[in-house]
C-alpha cells in the first residue's frame, strides 16, 4: 500500500496480514471530501496498518492518534512510523471504547475521528454511541464510520447527526457532525 499524496507521496506503508485495509479509491475519495485538512488533529480508530491516518499526516494533519489492539498491527504502525519520521504521531495500543474514555477524561479532542472496525461485528455503532457518550470531537470536528454496506447506522446519537454518505461498492463512509445548538 502506498501513501497517494502529500509530503510522503509513494512511500510503501507496512501492512499486517489478516486485515482489510481501506482501498486506495476510498482514502482518496475520503480525502477528496475532507479537502484542506492542513494543522487538524486525526484520530484513527481500529487503525490496523494506520494507512489513513498516514495519508492525513501527509496530507498536512497536525497531530496523528492511531488507536490499536492487534499486536501484529501495532508492529506494522511503528514500522510505519519509522520509515515516516514523523514525531506528529502518537500509538495508543488500547481497545477503541477505552481509548474514546481516556481521551475524554484527559480533555483530548480532536477534529477528524475515522473508525474502520472489522465488519460483521456491529462496532460502528457500537463506537458511535461511545464517542456520543464520551464527547472527544472538537465543535466543528467530523466522524467519518467505513461500515459494509449492508450495516444500517442511526441518523442521530445525542449531539451527533449523520448528514452524509457516500458509496463504494460494499462500503460506506457515513459521515457525523454535532448538531447546531
Amino acid at each position: 500500500m502506498r501513501i497517494t499524496t502529500g509530503k510522503y507521496k509513494g512511500r510503501v506503508l507496512k501492512l499486517p496480514k489478516g486485515i482489510r485495509p481501506t482501498q486506495n479509491k476510498v482514502r482518496k475519495a475520503l480525502f477528496d471530501i475532507l479537502g484542506d485538512i492542513e494543522g487538524l488533529s486525526f484520530l484513527e480508530l481500529f487503525a490496523g496498518s494506520g494507512s489513513v491516518g498516514f495519508e492525513a499526516l501527509s496530507r498536512g494533519a497536525g497531530f496523528l492518534a492511531l488507536v490499536e489492539t492487534n499486536p501484529d498491527c501495532l508492529a506494522a504502525i511503528k514500522q510505519n512510523i519509522e520509515l515516516l519520521k514523523n514525531p506528529q504521531c502518537a500509538v495508543y495500543p488500547q481497545d477503541a471504547q477505552r481509548a474514546i474514555e481516556n481521551f475524554h477524561k484527559s480533555r483530548k479532542s480532536f477534529d477528524i475521528i475515522f473508525l474502520d472496525p472489522p465488519y460483521y461485528q456491529d462496532l460502528v455503532k457500537k463506537t458511535l454511541q461511545t464517542l456520543e457518550a464520551y464527547d472527544i470531537l472538537s465543535p466543528y470536528g467530523l466522524v467519518i464510520a467505513q461500515h459494509f454496506k449492508r450495516e444500517n447506522l442511526p441518523g442521530s446519537l445525542g449531539v451527533l447527526s449523520l448528514f452524509r454518505q457516500y458509496k463504494y461498492s460494499q462500503t460506506l463512509l457515513s459521515l457525523y457532525r454535532k448538531k447546531e445548538p
